[in-house]
């Protein structure tokens, strides 16, 4: 039997195998049923199953409930400690039973140790049920406790005594003069119907830990009790041996509860099914129960008192006192419950006063709408928010205050909630529009649960949130200055356009527009200026767009506009409407702009790009950004059409940039020099300082070659520091070689603005090489138009100061040479080379050559002509008064190795002189002082 209760152990860890442990369990009970109803063969073999099987049974049950309680009983450890010991109890006295009547053969005396045990087995069993109970809070409740196991143990012992125990007392006390036997005789049914009314009593309290074990372990002793009800009826005791039908439900009642607690960690291991608790549904017939027990006993009381009477018997003394005491305890038990009714009543109507006060007071909207949608509450915050009394709400139907446009979505959510489960899905979120007293339409945020099978909805007003969301969203997706939508919504423009139903018009155009002059206005009049004329600017453009299309303003000074196709196929028609479009945008924003006083003007240069199929926004965008910078290197305020030749012109420029970054880095570049001769001497007055690119092909890039393509970037000035230091440092060394010759560097105005290095750095940079300031002159080009003439003027005085010889370069090809005259330092002026090319062929360029010469002579100038390349053009400049001269008729740009060379061969031949003279003997320019009329230039 130990084994057996091993095995059950063994069988209730798993719950695969949970079932195969009841069926074992459920045949052995029946195997047992079955031995005992047909006697077990013989009646050795009956007395001993009778006695020590049962014995082996019941030692099962205390070793089971043992181990559960030294492994996982937790606090319900005691309980199962006293039924371990209640079963061991029983499996003592069925074992001294045993060897009463198999052992020693003699029939079982009365009284004996065996009673002695069985007595022992109800008081553990009882103390183990109150342990399990779920144990009052207050004394009112212990006090019910105790009345209700009165109550039903009374009325038990009021009907027990009047049909069996008072005629077993009475013929106890008729036969027998011992008072031992008749006590025993009454023991054993009390201690029963003490038990009975534990086990009733607290099946209705019994604590929500270890259900199953609970459950179970009450079964078992519910078991055991009835048998012995039954076993102490003097009908069956007079007759009873060992062996009979009976001990099979001790047997039973011993083996359930051996297996109680090892089924309860079985149940407790199960992993819980997610929904609602199944016990929930049961809970109000419990409740129900638990409530009619006090009536229930009274009803048995009754019927032990009514049994009396219809047999004709004088009521008996214990079953009167017995059935006043029930009474007592029952008038005593509800007036308790009346003063607990009382209590709970006023505390619910103190907590209905609390809630129905925080509905009142709550600025939130409670509404409650029933399944038709009828509202049948509203709360007073009603008239707050919505502006509308609650008792006017109140009967109107839910959809009747929703926006139309709201209803549909409103309904989808709805039905959707009330299908899901309410323990995955208990609430849910709708913001829809109500509509307000006044008739206006309110954003409403509700957070919805169900409510006997309608709605409740708690309902807030976040009109100003929703309010507040759309002006960020505006605010993120817009302009500030000019209220354009900005790149992000321009793109997300662009993309709906290029998606959709209009993925394949190829009409759909974007336009990206840039101000000509801009800088400029913000430069003169200042940047308050300059945004009022982008506000003016933005406003034209949006007035000018139609309807469908959308202006934008991408940043500082550039625009865009994207113009959505009509679906038209012929796309020259299309690429002249667009071009049109443009044109007039063009026009439209070059008028002119009146900001306070003043009347400021600028240009508008535009690139155009279509639609492609399979095109992507950011790729349109990108193809219309380089036409506009192509409409800007064309000349700019023009049209400029999108031609996949700007983009590979982008790539090539791109390509070139990063190997003019790897040259600079890797030292490729060589510096050349081409000496400045004097024309009335021969000698070199100065060397000109040129970039040449080395390839890896070993060929020779001309500046114009390599910057042409590169453009006006940080790589350009990057290698204009890098002409500039390097220049000074050949310079230098060359001094300190015998060698002191000028040297002139080339720099556009706006690189001598933005890039070149501050006058300090000039300083420093002369100081560090140990070169005289006036051995360095800078060719300043004024070519540029952005260029601002007083920051110009401001920088070359600054390195006027230092002693650093300024040069006009390209002079009598630029517009604004006439005012660099007129306001900028200039020591010499460099005659430009169209000039020089046709100076002996052209008798208009004679003219303006030997003007422009006039003019430098008459300011005290020296002048330099540039691309001097044959003795003719010599001649004719130097008739001109023209002091020096840079070409091929006297040398090309040379190396360090052939510049020394030269310098120290002496002089090259000028044609018309007809005896040479030494070197920078009197013919330089005179870089090292400060007069411009050192040289004197013959009249012409």
């Amino acid at each position: 039997m130990s084994a057996l209760g091993a095995l059950l152990a063994t069988r209730s860890e798993s719950g695969s195998t949970g079932m195969r442990s009841r069926i074992l369990l459920g045949l052995v009970c029946a195997g047992y049923s079955v031995g005992a109803a047909f006697g077990w063969g013989s009646p050795q073999v009956a007395v001993f199953m009778g006695d020590f099987g049962l014995a082996a049974a019941a030692l099962v049950a205390a070793v089971s409930c043992f181990l559960y309680a030294r492994t996982g009983a937790g606090r319900l450890r005691p309980a199962w400690l006293l039924f371990s010991l209640s079963s061991l109890m029983a499996a003592c006295g069925n074992a001294v039973w045993g060897w009463y009547e198999v052992i020693l053969g003699v029939p079982v005396p009365t009284p004996s140790l065996a009673d002695v045990f069985f007595l022992c087995f109800a008081p553990p069993a009882i103390v183990g049920l109150l342990v399990l109970a779920k144990r009052p809070v207050t004394r009112a409740g212990w006090v019910c406790l105790a009345l209700d196991a009165w109550l039903i143990g009374g009325s038990l012992l009021t009907l027990a005594w009047s049909l069996a125990l008072a005629h077993t007392a009475h013929l106890a006390g008729v036969q027998n003069t011992n008072v031992a036997p008749a006590a025993l005789s009454l023991a054993y049914p009390l201690l029963d119907i003490v038990l009975v009314s534990m086990v009733l009593a607290l099946h209705f309290r019994r604590a929500g830990v270890n259900r199953s074990a609970v459950n179970t372990a009450i079964a078992a002793l519910a078991l055991t009790v009835l048998s012995d009800a039954v076993f102490t009826s003097p009908l069956l005791r007079s007759t009873y041996h060992s062996g009979q039908l009976l001990d099979a439900g001790w047997f039973a009642g011993s083996l359930l509860l051996a297996y109680a607690p090892w089924g309860a960690r079985r149940g407790a291991r199960r992993p819980a099914r997610p929904g609602p608790p199944r016990a929930i549904a049961s809970r109000p017939i419990a409740g129900s129960l638990a409530a009619l027990t006090p009536y229930l006993a009274a009803a048995v009381c009754t019927l032990g008192i009514l049994y009396n009477v219809v047999d004709g018997r004088r009521v008996d003394r214990v079953v009167i006192f017995t059935a006043c005491t029930v009474v007592l305890a029952l008038v005593v038990r509800q007036g308790i419950m009346l003063l607990d009714n009382i209590s709970l009543t006023q505390e619910l109507a103190q907590k209905e006063n609390h809630f129905r006060s925080l509905v009142q007071g709550s600025s939130d909207v409670i509404m409650i709408a029933a399944p038709n949608g009828t509202l049948r509450y509203v709360s007073p915050a009603a008239a707050g928010v919505y502006g509308r009394e609650a008792e006017d709400l109140v009967g109107a139907e839910l959809s009747s205050i929703i926006h139309p446009e709201d209803l549909g979505r409103v309904v989808h959510e709805v039905r959707r909630f009330l299908a899901a489960p309410p323990h995955e899905e208990p609430t849910t979120r709708i913001e829809c529009r109500f509509r307000s007293g006044t008739g206006d339409w309110l954003n409403v945020e509700s957070t919805v649960n169900r409510h006997q099978g309608g709605l409740l909805l708690n309902s807030r007003d976040v009109t100003e949130r929703v309010r507040l969301q759309a002006q960020l969203q505006h605010n993120a997706e817009h302009d500030p200055l000019t209220d354009l939508p900005n790149r992000a919504l321009f793109t997300a423009r662009v993309r709906q356009a290029l998606g959709g139903r209009r993925a394949g018009d190829l009409g759909t155009a974007v336009l990206f527009i840039d101000l000509d002059g801009f800088k400029q206005v913000n430069d003169t009049i200042g940047h308050q200026a300059g945004d009022e004329l982008l506000i003016q600017a933005g406003r034209r453009l949006q007035e000018s767009v139609r309807a469908g299309d959308t202006a934008a303003r991408l940043g500082g000074d550039e625009f865009a506009a994207l113009i959505m196709g009509d679906g038209t196929r012929d796309q020259g028609a299309r690429e002249y409407q667009v071009h049109e479009i443009a044109d007039r945008l063009r026009l439209t924003l070059s008028q002119p702009y009146r900001i306070g006083a003043s009347e400021v003007r600028v240009a508008a240069s535009i690139g155009v790009a279509f639609a492609e199929p399979a095109i992507t926004p950011t790729d349109l965008m990108r193809n219309a950004d380089l036409a506009m910078y192509r409409a800007k290197a064309g000349g700019k305020d023009r049209v400029e059409l999108y031609a996949p030749q700007m983009q590979a012109d982008v790539v090539r420029r791109s390509e070139l940039a990063t190997r003019l970054r790897t040259a600079l880095r890797e030292g490729e570049f060589a510096l050349l020099h081409q000496p400045v001769v004097h024309l009335a001497s021969g000698s070199v007055a100065a060397v000109a300082a040129q970039a040449r690119w080395r390839s890896a092909q070993g060929i020779l890039f001309t500046p114009a070659e390599f910057l042409r393509v590169s453009g006006d970037d940080d790589r350009t000035a990057e290698l204009g520091r890098w002409l500039l230091e390097e220049a000074v440092a050949q310079a230098a060394d060359r001094a300190r070689a015998g060698h002191p010759v000028s040297v002139s560097v080339r720099l556009s105005a706006a690189r001598l603005l933005d890039a070149a290095p501050p006058p300090g750095s000039v300083e420093a940079l002369l100081t560090r090489h140990g070169l005289p300031s006036g051995a360095l002159m800078i060719e300043v080009a004024d070519s540029d138009p952005r260029v601002s003439f007083d920051a110009l003027e401001q920088r070359l005085v600054a390195l006027r100061r230092l002693g650093v010889r300024i040069a006009l370069d390209g002079f009598g090809s630029g517009f604004a040479a006439i005012n660099a005259l007129r306001r900028l330092p200039i020591d010499v002026l460099k005659l430009d080379r169209n000039l020089v090319e046709g100076v002996v062929e052209s008798a208009r360029l004679h003219k303006i050559t030997s003007g422009l010469l006039r003019i430098a002579c008459d300011l005290g100038l020296q002048s330099v002509a540039d691309g001097v390349d044959v003795p003719e053009q010599v001649l004719a400049l130097r008739a001109m008064g023209c002091t020096h001269g840079q070409g091929m008729a006297f040398s090309g740009p040379l190396d360090e190795y052939r510049l020394r060379r030269a310098l120290v061969r002496g002089e090259f031949p000028v044609p018309g002189i007809p005896s040479p003279r030494p070197v920078l003997a009197g013919g330089s320019i005179p870089l090292l002082t400060g007069s411009h009329t050192e040289t004197p230039v013959p009249p012409t």
